[in-house]
């Protein structure tokens, strides 16, 4: 296969060939100018003189491929000039291919359709002020000097495809209609400032050296992808009014977006940014899309507003990213998205979801004062450095499940929802909540873990943090979970434990709990147990309490959560020991006292157990509960004195009155004494008539002294000296289990 150079084939027109040689068979370019047969730079004086002196303003003039000097070229626009306005008018107009040495003025021209295709400009091209009522094509351009097209007007399509500006382009304050600058290569800087494009702007894949776009304005869609910038890049203040796409562009250099607005999308999917990028006050009024953008300088975006949905995901910020103060009202994703260098989102507005799912931080993460109304989820983020989240407000969730904290931390939140299922605490960490309804299940728990209601509102700088989303709420944190977590490690102060699962969780008997922690009480009032109506000991208890005992028909009883099965007795039991054993750890008695309950009542329940010790646990729970409530005791104990108090005057003391009788004989001077006691008779009549207050005070007298193991000295039937016996030991019993359970309760 063999290739032809390009300068070796001769053009699509019919052309001079002067200097035509072995070297250069086609010679001279340009179009010949009819009649004669050479183009206007070869043409002898005395016929370009004919022919200028025939060009009138307006008429079309075609020169593709001739050479001009700035001096022929002055000639030609001269010819075009109208007498009258001393403005140069040309209807059509080809120089494709032209040569233009020197200075090239086409300054103020009125073109219609113009096309300059592959032309060469040696020198400056001056365009300035220049109007395009037609087409203008540039396609392939060769701009060797500086170009000037400031103030020209481009009413239709403008080609500069593939064209190359070695020196400076100036377009400041230019007016297209539409532009192509596809691939086009700007050596120098290229200036757009308060430029208009009221079509469509494409500028893919061009290479700009140093670029400024400032107060550009872009009415429809503007185009930059794969757009490479090795210099500056400023768009400050500028309006894309429709799509901006600059996907995969490539930022060598600062990049300015200060101010700009995005009315229609802008897609910045895959860009490269190697300085900083500057979106400080931006405007995103639709989707904002930054997926797989790579930040190696610093990344402002602080007082932006993203009306739409902003796309961060797989982005990385290797060095600071700024969004201070922003606010998106749509939805914000920073999934996979990597911040290598600080994050700082204080005081930003996140109106929609906001995901920094799996996302990575390096450095540290600043979301002072930040409100979410929607939810904050960072389910699987990795937080290496962090030292410090919040305060934030979360109207919705702030999810933490999955992620990982490798530093010491505290985390400072007014959150609806707070949700840690599998965190992995690496390190210590403090969390300090409020309003927040927390799930700490499967929590991996390496280092202390204090878990606090925060009593007043959060401050920032000094200022306090707007709560207002959450007003109306129970300040208090409440904890819904532990289960799977090792608890040696975790302490809690002043949360709401009344509706947590506590079963599954490892080392419960090394939770300390601190301040005022709330547990779920037993219902208060008379309920229903099936069919028979109940009324409960006021005590504190396990949630999954509540849900069995709902679940077995007991009313005023909290029912399990849809979707949960409710624990059994057996697996319950072990939660209130090891709870009780926590506050006997803690020296705190009194408390461990209403878990110890739970235990027994959870024991009294269980199927699996002997019917004996069932059995015993009920009769147990019946007389004292279970040693801890004096008033029960009490009150068999003043029932079973009034009952042996009753059998007494009843049946227990004799009916007739004893007294000893002595005997005795005389022998000589021997005297012989027997002393008989009289056998008790049972007291007969009435029952009424035996019930007098002499029998009774008696009677009284009896069962006392019974109540403190002392014998009453009297003599009493047969069934008041058992009754006497049986009193001796169950009355002293129950009085020692009131006295225990009075002591429970007040036990240091």
């Amino acid at each position: 296969m063999t290739t032809t150079s390009p300068h070796l084939d001769p053009p699509p027109w019919p052309h001079c060939a002067a200097g035509a040689s072995p070297d250069d068979p086609v010679g001279c370019r340009g179009v010949i100018v009819d009649p004669y047969d050479a183009c206007l730079a070869h043409l002898p004086e005395a016929f370009r003189g004919t022919y200028l002196a025939g060009l009138a303003p307006g008429a079309e003039v075609h020169h593709s491929g001739t050479p001009f000097t700035g001096d022929l070229l002055h000639r030609l626009l001269h010819a075009l000039r109208d007498p009258d306005s001393g403005r140069l008018l040309v209807r059509h107009a080809r120089f494709e291919a032209a040569t233009f040495s020197g200075t090239a003025d086409f300054g103020g021209v009125a073109f219609e359709d113009v096309w300059f295709d592959g032309a060469v400009f040696s020198g400056d091209a001056v365009f300035r002020g220049a109007s395009f009522d037609g087409n203008a094509g540039f396609s392939r351009t060769v701009f060797a000097g500086s170009a000037g097209f400031s103030r020209a007007v481009f009413s239709r399509a403008a080609d500069f495809g593939g064209a190359v500006f070695a020196l400076d382009a100036r377009f400041d304050n230019a007016t297209f209609a539409g532009a192509t600058f596809v691939g086009t290569a700007f050596s120098g800087d290229a200036w757009f400032g308060a430029a208009t494009f009221s079509h469509d702007a494409r500028f893919d894949r061009a290479t700009f050296t140093e670029a400024n776009f400032r107060g550009a304005v872009f009415s429809a869609n503007a185009g930059f992808t794969r757009a490479s910038f090795s210099g500056s890049a400023l768009f400050d203040r500028a309006v894309f009014s429709g799509a901006a796409g600059l996907r995969e562009a490539v930022f060598s250099g600062d990049a300015g977006f200060l101010g700009v607005r995005f009315d229609g999308d802008a897609r910045f999917g895959g860009a490269t940014f190697s300085h900083g990028a500057d979106f400080h006050d931006v405007t995103f009024s639709r989707d904002a899309w930054f997926v797989g953008v790579a930040f190696s300088g610093s990344a402002r975006f602080s007082s932006a507003t993203l009306a739409g949905s902003a796309r961060f995901d797989a982005a990385e910020f290797s060095a600071e990213a700024v969004f201070r103060r922003t606010a998106f009202s749509g939805d914000a994703h920073f999934a996979g998205t990597v911040f290598s260098g600080g994050a700082d989102f204080g005081g930003a507005v996140f109106s929609g979801e906001a995901a920094f799912r799996g996302a990575s931080f390096s450095g540290d993460a600043r979301f002072g004062a930040a409100a979410f109304s929607a939810g904050a989820f960072f389910s699987g983020a990795t937080f290496e450095t962090l030292s410090r989240l919040g305060p934030l407000v979360c109207r919705g969730e702030l999810d933490l499940s999955g992620a990982r904290f490798d530093g010491p931390v505290t985390i400072e939140a007014a959150s609806a929802l707070f949700t840690c299922v599998r965190t992995r605490w690496e390190s210590t960490a403090t969390l300090r909540l409020r309003y927040a309804t927390v799930d700490l299940t499967d929590t991996v728990i390496e280092y202390p873990l204090s878990v606090a209601t925060r009593p007043s509102a959060f401050t920032h700088d000094r200022r306090p943090v707007d709560e207002s989303a959450l007003a109306g709420r129970d300040p208090s944190a409440r904890i819904t979970s532990l289960s799977g977590v090792d608890a040696a490690h975790l302490a809690l102060t002043d949360v709401d434990l009344s509706g947590c699962r506590l079963t599954g969780t490892f080392h419960l008997d090394q939770l300390r709990l601190e301040g005022r922690c709330v547990f779920a009480d037993a219902p208060a009032g008379l309920h229903r147990h099936g069919a028979l109506p109940a009324r409960w000991t006021q005590r504190r208890t396990l949630a999954e309490e509540h849900h069995w005992r709902a679940a077995n028909g007991s009313t005023g009883w909290t029912p399990a959560p849809s979707g949960t099965t409710p624990q059994q007795p057996a697996a319950l039991a072990p939660v209130y020991r090891q709870l009780r054993k926590s506050f006997e750890d803690a020296k705190n008695e009194p408390d461990a006292a209403d878990f110890y309950y739970g235990e027994m009542e959870m024991r009294r329940h269980d199927g699996d157990r002997p019917r004996s010790e069932r059995a015993l646990l009920t009769l147990y729970w019946a007389v004292s509960g279970y040693g801890l409530r004096a008033s029960r005791a009490l009150a068999w104990l003043l029932g079973a004195m009034a009952a042996t108090v009753l059998v007494m005057v009843l049946w227990g003391i004799p009916g007739n009155d004893l007294q000893a009788v002595t005997t005795g004989h005389l022998t000589g001077q021997d005297i012989s004494l027997t002393t008989d006691d009289p056998t008790p008779v049972n007291p007969s009549g009435p029952l009424h008539s035996r019930l007098t207050s002499q029998r009774w005070e008696k009677s009284l007298h009896i069962v006392v002294n019974s109540v403190v193991f002392r014998s009453s000295d009297q003599n009493l039937t047969t069934t008041g000296t058992y009754t006497e016996m049986a009193s001796r030991l169950t009355e002293p019993a129950l009085l020692g289990l009131a006295v225990l359970a009075l002591r429970g309760r007040v036990k240091r």
